[in-house]
Parts: C-alpha cells; structure tokens; sequence
C-alpha cells in the first residue's frame, strides 16, 4: 500500500485526517501525521520527521503531504524524499486531497494516485457563488 505522512503547522493536519476519515472511513495502517510546533527545535522537526520516513518507508510509495509551500514542513522532508525514489511532496493539503489519498491508495499506483490527489485538490479550490450567478443567467 502507498503510505501517507502529513505533516503541518499546529493540529491542522490532525483534524483535516479526522474529518476525511469521518468520509471515508478510519485509516487502520498506512498514515502517519506531524505536528510542527513553534517550541519544536529545527533538529528535532528533522528526527520526528526521520524517524516516521523509517517507520512508513514502502516499495509501493511514500506520499507526503505538507500544508504550504516554502515552510518548515517542505523545507525538512525535501532534502530527506529526494533520495526515496518513489515518493512524492505535494503542498497545499486540502480535505479533497486526503479523501482522495485514502479511497484510491489501494486502487491505484504511485504515479496514479499522486496525479489523483493533485487533480481533486485543484477541483476543491473554486469560488462556488459565481457558477450559481452563471447558471441563472443561461
């Protein structure tokens, strides 16, 4: 199975998998999620970080999802995932985006289902008011 590290500022990535596992149903093995907190020193970031790439590591995959580009979260795993070869970063965390992680991570293969999270994150990201305001027009 292709395993899923998250891994952001404060609990947001603790409750963004609580809700998607409220749609999709617990996540028994597979997924590991990190909370970076202001008081956590840059070496230990790093070896919470290390130590959860030992425990996920998969010939399947490695998905690592991060909450913003250009923060802390990215800048500790990319140097570590440019050695996993079949891993993936993807910023930019959304619910669409770990819903989608946890129903096709069985499914599909690691190229598949980095391209499914990334299509279903863009498909969540919209201003919804304006398609109400063109369907009235039509």
């Amino acid at each position: 199975m292709i395993n899923i590290i998250v891994i952001t500022h404060g609990e947001f990535g603790a409750y963004l998998i609580e809700a998607a596992e409220g749609i999709v149903g617990a996540q028994n093995e597979g997924l590991k999620n990190i909370s970076i907190s202001p008081r956590m020193s840059l070496e230990k970031i790093r070896s919470v970080i290390e130590a959860a790439i030992a425990e996920m590591r998969s010939d399947d995959g490695l998905v690592f999802l991060i909450d913003m580009p250009g923060g802390t979260p990215m800048n500790v795993v990319l140097p570590l995932a440019k050695d996993i070869a079949k891993s993936a970063v993807i910023c930019g965390v959304n619910i669409n985006m770990l819903t989608s992680a946890f129903a096709y991570r069985g499914n599909l293969d690691f190229d598949g289902l980095v391209t499914k999270i990334l299509a279903d994150g863009r498909k969540a990201i919209c201003e919804v008011k304006s398609l109400l305001l063109k369907d009235k027009k039509s």
